[in-house]
């Protein structure tokens, strides 16, 4: 008899905390996370937000610098952006940014891109690489670091440079002249017929001397760079530098003096031009070639 008592109790024992078990259970349910059928889909993230860095600090960024931001799904051709923004002063970093976004515009098959470029006078700063977000699992906060670009005269005087190297392969001729108190003589450098580059150094007496390379294209003025000095022996006290692309814009004007670099002025450039002219016609008799 006792041991039927003790059976009975503990099968009530067990029931009771099976019913304890269920309720917190079913409480822990309630409290541990949303479900689908009483909260619905969560809220949409509406805008890309980070931070700019430029990878190398020691750079200098005016405060006439802006910031472009641009998120565009780049699966989609001729897409419009989802979103642009302008950041103006943007020189101080890292730079926070903000964009905001319309979530009910986002295509979820899409494969968006943040496009960042920090424009400095003829200056770009790009990412290296494309920076992903918002969709295919991508995050909606991101931290960019930013490279310059060359400038169109950087890369026109980059190109100079490498000419300037092969010269030594071309086919050689030279020149003189004397003026009244003037005494010039240059170096001519041929590839297929056509000149190339044109050395060219100029005394002028008690007015110093000039040492000049004018580097051209079809016939045109291309680059020149042009060291001043008080006598041929001297160090420069100057080296100006113009350049010109393809369609004849200026694209490249800086000189260099008493260790710093400031831009050329125009009427300067337009000087250098002129000389070019003017040598290659004085060096190939007029045939410009």
């Amino acid at each position: 008899m006792r041991r039927l008592v003790w059976s009975l109790m503990s099968v009530a024992a067990l029931a009771l905390a099976g019913c304890g078990n269920s309720s917190d259970s079913s409480q822990n349910a309630t409290q541990g996370g949303e479900t689908p059928a009483s909260t619905g889909t969560p809220a949409k993230a509406n805008a890309i937000t980070g931070s700019i860095t430029l990878r190398d600090a020691s750079q200098q960024v005016s405060p006439a610098a802006k910031l472009v931001l641009t998120l565009v799904d780049v699966s989609a051709q001729d897409a419009t952006p989802l979103a642009t923004k302008t950041v103006d002063s943007a020189n101080t970093f890292p730079l926070s940014f903000e964009l905001p976004f319309n979530p009910a515009d986002v295509n979820p098959a899409g494969l968006y891109v943040l496009k960042a470029d920090l424009v400095d006078g003829d200056r770009h700063y790009t990412p290296p690489l494309q920076t992903q977000v918002l969709t295919k699992g991508a995050p909606t906060q991101v931290s960019i670091q930013l490279v310059a670009e060359q400038t169109a005269g950087e890369k026109e005087f980059a190109a100079f440079t490498a000419v300037q190297k092969q010269i030594g392969g071309m086919k050689i001729s030279n020149g003189t002249k004397l003026d009244d108190k003037v005494s010039r003589g240059w170096q001519v450098f041929r590839e297929a017929g056509e000149v190339k580059f044109i050395r060219e150094q100029v005394d002028y007496g008690d007015k110093g001397f000039t040492s000049t390379d004018y580097a051209y294209k079809d016939g045109k003025p291309w680059v020149v760079v042009q060291q001043k000095k008080s006598s041929k022996d001297a160090k420069p006290t100057s080296t100006e530098r113009a350049a010109w692309a393809q369609d004849g814009s200026l694209v490249l004007k800086t000189e260099d003096s008493n260790g710093k670099t400031s831009p050329l002025g125009d009427d300067e450039a337009a000087s250098l031009q002129k000389q070019a002219e003017s040598i290659l016609n004085l060096a190939t008799g007029g045939k410009g070639k």
